[in-house]
């Protein structure tokens, strides 16, 4: 499916050609300390941005990058580098009612604070790593 979004103040805008209907939550340290929560995101491919000139990316790790408007500060993606993935900020989707929380991530970092309701996998950080290890081999 294709989907449209924006950050909060509408400098950055974004078509994507191809969104996967679910989102997986990541409770790591840096997703919580970036978004002030659980980052609930979506894999999407053949994006376009308007306003690119308003997004500033972050590495925050070797192998990826958060990108971010610089006008209102909206979270927009997480980007894996090599290959280049985008993983989409669900909260800037115009509809985010289409999407379906299938997954979460590095749930032995998640704090007690909250849990999300359904019966969906829930992994911890080394068997998300682990899962993503057996893909590359």
């Amino acid at each position: 499916m294709s989907a449209t979004g924006s950050c909060l103040c509408g400098a950055v805008k974004f078509e994507a050609e191809s969104v996967e209907p679910h989102i997986h939550a990541c409770h790591c340290s840096t997703c919580r300390n970036w978004t002030g929560g659980p980052m609930l995101a979506t894999q999407a491919e053949g994006l376009t941005f308007t306003g690119e000139e308003h997004i500033r990316n972050y590495s925050s790790s070797a192998w990826a990058e958060r990108g971010f408007c610089i006008e209102c500060g909206t979270c927009l993606y997480y980007r894996m580098k090599d290959p280049v993935m985008y993983m989409m900020a669900t909260g800037s989707f115009d509809d985010a009612e289409q999407f379906k929380l299938e997954g979460e991530i590095y749930v032995d970092e998640k704090p007690g604070c909250y849990r999300f309701a359904g019966d969906h996998p829930r992994l911890t950080g080394e068997e998300f790593m682990a899962s993503i290890m057996q893909g590359d081999q």
